[in-house]
């Protein structure tokens, strides 16, 4: 692309460089398992008859191997109201498919748990190794190997990295990502906040607190406040491997059906019995990792995927790290504002112009790649749509020429805020991520005394016993991968945003997670090394003077930590689950290598 902003272009080249070597071993392994499972013949008659034993009037097509069949990996349960949509989902599949000549499967299932529901709790510390285990599940469901082609349905959290990653070792196989949208929007991201604030506060009552809450998230379909799984929507937009304009069209409408009708139908012309194959590996290359870094950066999406992004990469072979984003995040403009960083969510931001505005607006600003191949077969041009229903029929219209909302969408030429927000600090603390488009600039710099703690219980106790009013940034350690799995601490963000509306200098230090979900206080997340690693947050103590600025960089300290002796690792986990979950924690690697056991361990 001629105009490609030159830092888009040089952090890719680094990319493509850094990743040589590991790039050329994976496209090999597309290349040969394409060889090897091109078709369903390899199997025994043994084999295959397992395979379409109970297929019903599918029986003939898949026995004779010419129709082309489709595996469904789907994340469906009825506890997740993102996924709760998905339940008569392989039964429609099947319909569209056979419209086409084609036969689809059920592959198998994937977990899908809730940050929202394991928030703050026991269960939360499965959360991020539910990623790995979704990765393994999938590559399960596909090694039956009965399969010309792949349907992924998933949205939430870890959900979606775990599907891609999982997908990705099946490279040779074309996949179609398919999202069942956003529920309706309840009561205001505003009034929702003010209640947990007056909550933290013991202002109203738990009965006050569930009303409103209830009212928020009170339907099918996933939350609409712009947190890690609509990031997710979003970059599986920027890489091409929705249908175009797929992620907020909302569940339950003839549109929605339309859209996936048309995914199903797409995934058989991908596939090598079709006309136009698109394998997988082939269209998650280093190109598409920077379109999501770009995307993310562009609508101050969740910094969940500081970690998710580098784990998916490594999965097609692609290294990438934390430079990368930083680099990235000063020459990408923020031109949407969604719930935490602005008023609306994301149905008011799909309703604006969405993501065919966005990808418009970075396009043609030479801020993604155009040249990249996509699941449409327009290219990534064709991401600049928005679907819709003419008479019945399916088709795509150019996204708005004016925004519909400019509180909430806007220009490369007028943006929000001149960066991605997305900023690196690092210094003789470790090197951590920091959201600077959820924070006002007058707080990306505090420089104060420290609190140390070793669970968010601590935290929020001494807040209660009114020990942090006062001018502090409040270390939480081990909790990271290997601590503990590295749950999100989102439980903090109302007592800490307390403490800063009643005039206190506050910040966050931690080496744990905060999502999409959190803003307002300037936090330091994702600190690495972790302090079970002997990162150098293990030996900070009470009072060490801690600064924090995103302003030049910086996550220092002017302690001297060269004399101390590390924190007390915490006692192993038990309960809910979380000891069957030590071999993850024991081999996790770093947060910025995307914080994976599976990959460690098998040296990807």
């Amino acid at each position: 692309m001629s105009n490609l902003s030159p830092v888009v272009a040089r952090v890719t080249d680094r990319i493509i460089e850094r990743s040589k070597p590991s790039r050329e071993r994976y496209l090999a392994l597309v290349e040969r398992e394409a060889g090897r499972h091109s078709d369903r013949s390899f199997l025994s008659c043994s084999n295959l008859a397992h395979g379409f034993a109970a297929s019903g009037e599918d029986k003939p097509a898949i026995a004779t191997g010419k129709a082309i069949n489709v595996g469904i990996v789907t994340a469906y349960n009825d506890m997740l109201s993102a996924h709760q949509p998905y339940g008569r989902y392989p039964e429609q599949m099947k319909l569209y498919a056979r419209e086409v000549g084609a036969t689809a499967q059920v592959a198998g299932g994937v977990p899908a748990m809730c940050d929202g529901v394991t928030q703050g709790f026991d269960g939360m510390e499965l959360s991020l190794f539910s990623r790995d285990t979704i990765a393994l599940s999938t590559a399960v469901s596909l090694s039956h190997a009965m399969y010309d082609g792949m349907t992924l349905l998933g949205i939430c959290d870890k959900i979606v990295p775990g599907l891609v990653m999982g997908a990705l070792r099946f490279g040779h196989l074309p996949a179609v990502f398919i999202p069942s949208g956003p529920m309706p929007s309840g009561i205001s991201n505003k009034e929702k906040q003010k209640v947990r604030q007056l909550y933290a506060e013991g202002k109203v009552g738990r009965e006050e607190l569930l009303a409103s809450e209830s009212a928020s998230y009170h339907s099918a379909g996933t939350c609409t406040f712009y947190g890690t799984a609509n990031s997710n929507q979003m970059m599986m937009e920027m890489m091409g491997l929705h249908m175009p304009g797929a992620a907020f069209v909302p569940p339950g409408t003839s549109l929605r059906q339309a859209v996936t009708r048309a995914a199903v139908h797409r995934v058989t012309e991908m596939t090598r019995k079709g006309d136009d194959f698109r394998p997988m590996g082939h269209l998650v290359d280093e190109k598409a990792i920077v379109n999501a870094i770009v995307g993310l950066l562009a609508t101050g999406g969740s910094t969940n995927h500081a970690i998710h992004l580098p784990a998916m990469a490594r999965c097609a072979g692609i290294h990438i790290d934390w430079q990368d984003f930083d680099e990235l995040s000063a020459a990408v403009p923020l031109i949407t504002r969604v719930y935490p960083n602005g008023s609306g969510d994301v149905n008011h931001f799909h309703a604006a112009g969405g993501m065919g505005w966005v990808v418009r607006e970075l396009l043609d600003a030479g801020l993604a790649h155009e040249d990249i191949l996509t699941v449409s077969k327009d290219g990534m041009r064709a991401y600049a749509t928005e679907p819709t229903l003419d008479d019945g029929e399916l088709k795509w219209k150019p996204a708005p020429a004016v925004s519909g909302d400019d509180t909430m969408l806007s220009t490369v030429a007028k943006p929000f805020l001149p960066d991605g927000g997305m900023r690196l600090v690092s210094g003789n603390v470790g090197r951590a991520t920091f959201k600077t488009s959820a924070v006002d600039q007058e707080r990306w710099t505090i420089e104060a005394p420290c609190r140390v703690f070793e669970t968010q219980e601590g935290v929020i106790n001494a807040f209660k016993a009114g020990e942090l009013d006062r001018d502090v940034v409040v270390v939480v350690r081990h909790q990271g991968p290997r601590a503990n799995g590295m749950p999100e601490l989102h439980k903090l963000t109302p007592p800490l945003g307390v403490l800063q509306d009643r005039g206190f200098k506050v910040a966050l230090v931690t080496d744990g997670r905060m999502s999409g979900a959190s803003g307002k206080v300037p936090a330091a997340i994702h600190v690495t090394p972790e302090a079970l690693a002997d990162g150098p947050i293990a030996y900070l103590q009470d009072g060490d003077i801690v600064r924090l600025s995103a302003e030049d960089g910086t996550l220092s300290t002017t302690a001297d930590l060269s004399g101390r002796t590390p924190a007390p690792l915490p006692a192993p986990a038990e309960g809910m689950g979380r000891e069957l979950f030590a071999m993850f924690r024991i081999n996790a690697g770093g947060a910025e290598q995307g914080g994976s056991s599976m990959l460690e361990v098998a040296g990807l």
